[in-house]
């Protein structure tokens, strides 16, 4: 009986040796993660215009101290899981939401929009899956101000995609190289699929010395089109930042369609709150026939020339964003105060994002 009670202690004491062993490998539960921001803006056009004169995505209402969005996510990652949800509400959401049968874009149709909406897991030490709908991997600039040096958005952004539904892998052969590649719903900036998921989504980075990344980006689908892109950034000095973002895009089937450009982002830091910068754009359409097919409202066969000069003043988690833009095209794209057309428009706007 002594020798039972003996080993039945053993067994014990080994048992809780091996379960707080056990218990001391796991992680701790970090929660859930908060984060989001909100904008507002005030805007003046240069030839006093009302409406958008230089029609790019969000940020269109002019001579009036007007709203962005309020932001809000959530996300968790606990040990090889992810998970990342992100809603919208204001008019910069709202301009996201679907053409309807005109093809008109009605920003009174949605009280939010939903930014991000996917989970994760890490199937290897190198290998990740996610699926969901996702902000794009395709360009320099995103949906969120927060993650922008420039208040405006360029037109390389307005006419790219801006979110993708699909599911995509993501294999790390070290951390200057890795590689991605997924499958998409046919169309982009819809979570669900009209006709199939169709598109094939493809990223390969490479990081070849400390500072300098660059992603070299394709989406293609029978629906969708193809676009290729470019986008690199390299942190000079401490203070000295250089951008470039350039992008191709042909639209599907025997469409003629399709946009091309290229953008600039040299950034300069004066101190640690203030930075400077400049966006200087080329953007063509090299649709001959159809005007319709970009947001941008830039007619067929033209070109335009963008100049924005930017300043982020930085204090705390408030940001202000003063910044002057200048375009100019190859025809008649904007509106001069009298109504008459004319080859260039400006435009001044000041911006305060806070972030958390």
């Amino acid at each position: 009986m002594k020798k039972r009670f003996l080993l039945a202690g053993a067994l014990l004491a080994a048992t809780t040796t091996f379960v707080k062993a056990q218990d001391s490998t796991k992680t701790a539960d970090p929660g859930l993660t908060f984060f989001g921001s909100v904008d507002t803006y005030y805007k003046y056009d240069f030839a006093g215009r009302k409406n958008a004169n230089i029609a790019t995505s969000f940020a269109n209402e002019s001579n009036s101290v007007s709203i962005g969005m309020i932001d809000l996510g959530v996300k968790k990652k606990y040990s090889k899981a992810l998970f990342v949800g992100e809603l919208s509400f204001g008019p910069r959401g709202q301009a996201q939401s679907l053409p309807n049968a005109d093809g008109v874009y009605d920003e009174q149709t949605n009280s939010f929009h939903i930014q991000n909406l996917y989970v994760g897991y890490d199937l290897t030490d190198k290998l990740n899956v996610t699926a969901g709908y996702m902000s794009t991997f395709v360009g320099y600039e995103v949906i969120s101000p927060v993650g922008n040096f420039n208040y405006s958005t360029s037109y390389l952004f307005t006419n790219g995609p801006f979110q993708n539904a699909g599911i995509k892998f993501t294999y790390a052969f070290s951390d200057k190289v890795s590689l991605m590649a997924g499958i998409f719903n046919d169309y982009w900036n819809i979570y669900q699929s009209s006709r199939e998921v169709s598109t094939f989504g493809g990223q390969l980075m490479v990081s070849p010395v400390k500072g300098w990344t660059a992603y070299l980006n394709v989406l293609s689908g029978k629906f969708s089109g193809t676009e290729l892109d470019l986008t690199t950034a390299y942190q000079v000095t401490d203070a000295f930042k250089l951008g470039l973002n350039a992008a191709s895009y042909s639209a599907p089937g025997k469409n003629t369609g399709g946009f091309a450009g290229a953008a600039l982002y040299p950034q300069y830091a004066v101190s640690s709150a203030v930075t400077l910068g400049l966006r200087a754009e080329y953007f063509k359409n090299k649709s001959k026939t159809d005007p319709t097919v970009f947001y941008s409202k830039i007619g067929a066969g033209e070109n335009v020339k963008a100049f924005t000069l930017t300043a982020n003043v930085k204090a705390g988690g408030l940001t202000f964003i003063p910044e002057v833009r200048l375009d100019n095209a190859k025809n008649n794209s904007f509106i001069k105060s009298n109504g008459a057309a004319t080859k260039s428009a400006g435009q001044f706007a000041l911006a305060a994002v806070y972030a958390f």
